[in-house]
């Protein structure tokens, strides 16, 4: 393998992520909701670093930065490298906010190489990937996209504040948003560097992977009526208990998840009525989040999973209702994008591992807009969403050379269709 010299970026990044980390609505812990106090401060901060490399930072309408490095010209299409910048609660320090600041690193090494590129680059800190605050997630990258839907500005915080009115009183402009999108020709295509969130690359002892495709998604509530009763009089083969069945059901989801190839099957909230020692459960409400591949795969799961449940409702004599939620198909990476990255890899001494993204990511929210792709950087444990996230610094050195490789190689026809 090739030794890498750290970048002289990479040490400046590490130093920024450390900074940011400790931007946060809830002390001892970094949590950074969109459109909060800490999400304001963090705005700040990120566009002070922009600005210091040489950027002249703009915040839109949905509270994203943008700053743009121009090409051997004025005004070609931008390649637009970025991720997000709000938090989950409890979070972990690289999720998102490694890729907008990689970004950044790419800005720098460029100017300090003297490179001049046949494309502009854009960097972008979208506001609000994670959906945490409000029920409605990518609204920083779908605003980019030109898919942002100005309904989810009615939806409510937990504190009934919309998003519309945080916004304002953020100092956004909420009518300004559909100016925001670029026009296709404006894009040449969208790059992230993200965290695996996983543990496939860590297991493979290898730096870097290249997404081929980010996860279909479909998200089920789940609710089932037996009868209530009490729990010393109400002889077994009497029961409807609500709960034995939903755990019955659960077990299938596990089952038939190990079963189909590249599945996921998650139940990640249960709720059990009327949740008394002595009483049998009448009324059970759990969640079902179901991920493939591809779409042929996640449908299939998803048939298999639904017409074993009804029956274990059937045979247990409980009514299942069911109620679709949020749901994403997949979405695929542009190939020239995967290779380019592969090569990108491969030229800093390093063998890429082509995988799947689980996760939902802002880049979903360019596919059919323009050629979009990722690059995972391998995270202790698979850990993610937790103050255990972490990577080292040769690793971050390794992802920002094969990063700034690939920015260096690209040629802007690969991405013409």
């Amino acid at each position: 393998m090739t030794t890498l010299s750290n970048l002289p970026a990479t040490a400046r990044m590490m130093a920024r992520l450390e900074e940011l980390a400790l931007i946060t609505d809830e002390p001892g812990k970094l949590t950074r909701l969109y459109l909060s106090p800490a999400h304001k401060q963090a705005v700040e901060k990120v566009t002070t670093w922009f600005a210091e490399a040489g950027l002249s930072p703009t915040v839109d309408a949905v509270g994203n930065i943008a700053g743009r490095l121009e090409g051997r010209q004025p005004g070609l299409p931008a390649l637009i490298i970025a991720s997000h910048i709000d938090t989950v609660r409890d979070a972990g320090k690289f999720d998102g906010n490694l890729g907008v600041l990689a970004g950044l690193a790419v800005i720098e090494e460029l100017r300090r190489l003297g490179d001049k590129l046949p494309f502009a680059i854009e960097v972008i800190a979208f506001g609000d990937e994670e959906g945490v605050r409000f029920p409605v997630t990518l609204s920083g990258s779908r605003a980019i996209a030109g898919t942002f839907d100005m309904g989810a500005l009615g939806g409510h915080d937990e504190a009934g504040i919309s998003m519309g009115e945080a916004m304002i009183a953020f100092g956004l402009d909420p009518t300004a948003i559909p100016a925001i999108a670029r026009r296709r020709d404006q894009m040449l295509g969208y790059v992230e560097l993200h965290i695996e969130q996983g543990p496939v690359l860590e297991g493979a002892n290898q730096p870097l992977g290249v997404v081929t495709s980010i996860a279909s998604i479909k998200r089920i509530a789940a609710s089932v009526t037996g009868e209530a009763g009490h729990a010393g009089t109400v002889p077994m083969p009497f029961r409807k208990d609500a709960l034995a069945a939903a755990a019955e059901m659960i077990l299938a989801v596990e089952r038939i998840a190990r079963e189909t190839p590249g599945m996921v099957g998650t139940v990640g909230r249960i709720e059990a009525q009327p949740g008394a020692v002595n009483v049998i459960p009448g009324e059970v409400r759990f969640s079902l989040d179901l991920r493939g591949p591809d779409d042929a795969t996640r449908e299939t799961g998803v048939e298999r999973v639904l017409a074993e449940i009804t029956g274990i409702a059937t045979r247990r004599g409980v009514t299942l209702s069911l109620a679709s939620g949020y749901e994403e198909k997949a979405s695929p990476c542009h190939p020239a994008i995967q290779a380019g990255l592969a090569a990108a890899v491969r030229s800093i001494g390093y063998e890429p591992i082509a995988l799947p993204s689980g996760a939902g990511h802002d880049a979903a929210a360019f596919h059919g807009i323009c050629p979009m792709g990722m690059l995972f950087l391998r995270c202790k444990g698979g850990i993610s969403h937790n103050p255990a996230e972490s990577i080292t610094v040769e690793d971050a050195d390794i992802a920002l050379a094969a990063l700034l490789a690939f920015v260096r190689g690209l040629d802007p026809a690969s991405l013409a269709t």
